[in-house]
């Protein structure tokens, strides 16, 4: 196991008054080797804490003793979520878009885990598939929640061949032994057309209201499909086949109703795009406990745009690949760039220059309506197309530097280009490249309908930071 190091102190906090510094490893604290950010925040948590520290060039670790009041923070940030193993993706799914990543990427964004702490930090969703007693002790005790939990399907031979792996079958056992133990949990089930769609998705939808009742919300989205897929079973879903999803998922919302008193099981935005139907009205999505994973997230963006002085969705937030880079102990997520809040704005009078939002082919399909609706005339919304992942990759959380440095380079000089920050982590698209790569500068604006809107009332936001 190797130990936490300090990325950061925060000055005049209790650690800075002791003595902490950048680059000090965190051997113990009053005792205790933290296994992950949660036991040292815990930990750290304490009063007057002694701290264990082995620090570059000395000899020997040294004890450290820390005044502070209990709750107080410490004021270090550390360098990674989890200081032992990652606990690592024993399945072989077929649709798993880690399976369908190109060579030559960042090799953290090949790190497939199935660990409930990445669940529980940033709303990684895991099969139970490796999930043991101790684990189930340690999230009832020390109160874990929410997690978020791969469902797929409730047929034990049917989830065993979807996830190539025979503890399929049985792993769903641990879902019920956390709901009994009053635990926050949010399924997901990724259908995959011709496998677990049709009667088998009704069949999940019956096992789910059977057996999970007590889930806080069940997201169905579609697969995922780059042009690296090598899987001959996969394949994207026909416009009808997304109308039949969405006619389940109805079906079963409104049994869903009379039995709890809520829909429980919510589908993507994807699914109505592709099936070519309106979105849902805000009080569909219940609060949107599911935001961050694609499930009204393009009605939460045009109820912003519309009235952008209103409050955001409510939800979990999380991300797909947040876990596998650098995370500081403080709020468990990582910022988007580096330097401070992605597209913070900068105090500037109007820009009045005409207008290029850059997005995937599905922000274009929600974008260009709200921007046809705007007094502005002169703003163009261009769907940036995936060449990098190809196949039906068409999030803007995807976009890669490759794919919008060619786009960028079409679009005359004195046209803002806006770009959404979900395609960047501290400060990186997918493909390793930053900002400064880019053809020309671009304006990086938060990815709410709020900040769009404010960006093309004049509003300019930094450019971000690309180092």
């Amino acid at each position: 196991m190797s130990a936490p190091t300090v990325t950061s102190v925060t000055a005049a906090s209790p650690a800075a008054r002791a003595g902490l510094a950048v680059g000090d490893e965190l051997l113990s604290i009053d005792g205790h080797e933290p296994r992950d950010v949660i036991d040292f925040q815990r930990l750290a948590d304490g009063d007057d804490i002694d701290v264990v520290i082995r620090r570059a060039g000395a000899a020997l670790p040294r004890r450290v003793r820390v005044g502070k009041a209990a709750g107080e923070p410490l004021g270090v940030e550390v360098s990674s979520a989890v200081f032992d193993r990652i606990r690592t993706c024993d399945n072989h799914c077929a649709f798993c878009f880690i399976y369908q990543l190109p060579k030559g990427m960042r090799r953290s964004l090949y790190l497939k885990d199935d660990d409930y702490r990445l669940s529980f930090l940033y709303g990684n969703f895991t099969t139970l598939t490796r999930f043991t007693e101790l684990d189930a002790e340690r999230i009832l005790t020390e109160r874990l929640s929410p997690l978020f939990v791969s469902i797929h399907t409730t047929d034990p031979e049917l989830r065993a061949h979807m996830l190539r792996n025979p503890k399929g079958a049985t792993s769903l056992r641990w879902l019920e032994v956390l709901l009994d133990g009053g635990i926050e949990v949010h399924g997901q089930v990724v259908v995959c057309p011709g496998v677990n769609d049709g009667a088998a998705l009704e069949t999940t939808m019956a096992g789910i209201l059977d057996r999970f009742p007590a889930l806080a919300s069940v997201g169905v989205v579609p697969l995922g499909l780059s042009r690296f897929s090598t899987e001959s079973e996969m394949r994207p879903h026909t416009p009808d086949e997304a109308a039949a999803v969405l006619d389940t998922v109805t079906a079963w919302q409104r049994v869903s109703r009379r039995a709890l008193g809520r829909r429980l099981v919510f589908a993507s935005d994807e699914y109505y795009l592709m099936a070519g139907r309106a979105l849902p009205p805000d009080s569909h999505y219940e609060g949107y406990p599911q935001h961050e994973n694609g499930i009204g997230m393009a009605r939460a963006f045009t109820r912003a745009f519309l009235r952008p002085t209103g409050e955001g969705p409510g939800g979990v937030r999380h991300g797909f690949f947040a876990a596998v880079d650098a995370a500081p102990a403080e709020g468990y997520r990582a910022p988007r760039l580096a330097g401070g809040p992605a597209g913070a704005p900068r105090p500037a009078g109007a820009d009045d220059r005409p207008v290029c939002i850059l997005t995937g082919a599905f922000g274009a399909q929600v974008l260009g309506p709200l921007v046809a609706g705007h007094p502005r005339t002169d703003v163009e919304v261009r769907a940036v197309v995936n060449d990098y992942f190809g196949g039906t990759i068409g999030v803007a959380g995807l976009l890669t530097g490759a794919d919008l440095g060619r786009a960028t380079a079409t679009i005359p000089e004195g046209v803002r280009c806006l770009v959404p920050d979900a395609c960047l982590n501290e400060g990186r698209f997918l493909d390793g490249s930053t900002l400064a790569d880019l053809p020309r500068p671009v304006e990086v604006v938060p990815s709410d309908g709020a900040s769009l809107r404010r960006a093309l009332d004049g509003m300019s936001f930094r450019p971000g930071c690309a180092s």
